[in-house]
């Protein structure tokens, strides 16, 4: 089991992604877009390097939904192999089963 406080952080910064999600693309759009004054540019990076660091998508770690493990991951089941082997063994798992040839 992870600890509580790196789960509770990843969760925040889930929040955080989310909430500031509208203003980064906007954002980045301009930064990107060639046609725009350098001026206008510049004072969009500098607007986009004011955000929090952890509103970046970047920044959210993929973590098991039963463990809050942050390695070995599986994006389709949000599980780490671990529980994921332990639940697709007992059948938890619909249309898994262990290959056998």
């Amino acid at each position: 089991m992870a600890k509580t406080s790196a789960i509770l952080r990843n969760a925040k910064r889930k929040r955080m992604a989310a909430r500031d999600n509208e203003k980064r693309t906007a954002l980045k759009n301009i930064v990107m877009d060639r046609s725009l004054p350098v001026e206008d540019r510049f004072d969009a990076s500098l607007k986009l390097a004011e955000l929090p660091r952890n509103g970046s998508r970047v920044r959210v770690r993929l973590r098991c939904k039963l463990t809050g493990r942050s390695r070995g991951n599986y994006r389709k089941f949000e599980l780490c192999r671990i529980a994921f082997r332990d639940l697709a063994s007992e059948g938890q798992i619909p249309g898994v089963v262990k290959a056998s040839w």
